[in-house]
């Protein structure tokens, strides 16, 4: 559905034992790329949520798409790992062409409508420091690689596009900060990349099928849509391989410079470059989410997928 990037681009997505990370890992591959993913869940170290997924599980699908995908277990709170990570990458590679930073693991943190005063001062500094430590962490050790070369992506993942957040309370003070960094990360190296030919984009996801909020309706993917009994605006979800096909598309696409600096979503990206979600549709949640939900209309994707 989209090019393929050049023989040998070599990828790195911070954050991709599940979720948007693992969709933008696996459509890079199967776009041909080489994919480094990192996590701290592997199969010989548990999930902090107790979750079944694994960096190695993450390798395995990459590879099955069509790519080489190599799984390193990194804490991207420990900057001596990142460094080594990052040093491997050089060592096997001598360069960086995609760095995907969707590191979070904030979401049993979250306490939606929590005041500041009642949030505990511990589980949001946790969300902070999981959300903008770890992205400077990893820029701080990987962009001199990616500089190595003109003209690599740096692609920030968050909840939101800029527009979106910028007028809307997100759940909390400390989750509102930590999905906010991003989109201003993106603009900052946007700045910081000039004269390497480089591009940074944030991207956001809409309502995503991810392995945990499918756990939490009860469904699995073959299932999802008897979640939409329980919440009927679940219509409108996507999974995490739409985001993925967008990222990608920015990969292949020789004039990607167009989106420096720029925050945009997975329905933004699927209208630019012509993609659709694994089904066929083309959800662009942003848009129904202020047109539908948020209007108080009755549950209706028709028109938004």
């Amino acid at each position: 559905m989209t090019p393929r990037p050049s023989t040998g681009a070599v990828s790195l997505v911070a954050g991709a034992t599940r979720g948007a990370g693992r969709g933008i890992a696996v459509e890079l591959g199967a776009a041909g790329a080489t994919v480094h993913v990192t996590g701290r869940t592997t199969r010989q170290r548990a999930s902090e949520y107790a979750r079944p997924e694994t960096i190695e599980d993450t390798a395995d699908l990459v590879t099955a798409a069509g790519g080489t995908g190599i799984a390193v277990p990194t804490d991207h709170l420990v900057p001596d790992q990142v460094a080594a990570l990052v040093q491997r990458i050089s060592t096997d590679h001598g360069r960086l062409d995609v760095l995907v930073d969707d590191v979070w693991g904030g979401e049993l943190l979250t306490a939606p409508d929590t005041p500041v005063w009642e949030h505990s001062l511990d589980d949001g500094l946790r969300m902070l420091r999981l959300a903008v430590d770890t992205h400077l962490i990893t820029a701080h050790h990987a962009l001199p690689l990616l500089t190595r070369h003109h003209g690599g992506l740096v692609v920030e993942v968050t909840d939101g596009t800029e527009e979106h957040n910028a007028s809307r309370y997100r759940l909390s003070a400390f989750y509102d900060l930590a999905k906010s960094a991003p989109i201003r990360l993106a603009r900052t190296w946007a700045h910081e990349l000039t004269g390497y030919g480089g591009t940074a984009v944030c991207v956001t996801p809409g309502w995503l099928r991810s392995e945990m909020m499918l756990d939490a309706f009860g469904v699995t993917e073959d299932t999802w849509r008897e979640a939409c009994v329980r919440e009927p605006h679940f219509a409108i979800s996507e999974t995490p391989r739409y985001l993925g096909r967008g990222v990608a598309a920015l990969a292949a696409d020789p004039d990607r410079h167009r989106w420096n600096g720029r925050s945009t979503s997975s329905g933004d990206l699927a209208r630019v470059y012509g993609l659709t979600d694994l089904d066929g549709s083309t959800p662009d949640c942003w848009r129904y989410l202020v047109e539908v939900q948020e209007a108080g209309r009755p549950a209706d994707t028709t028109g938004y997928r």
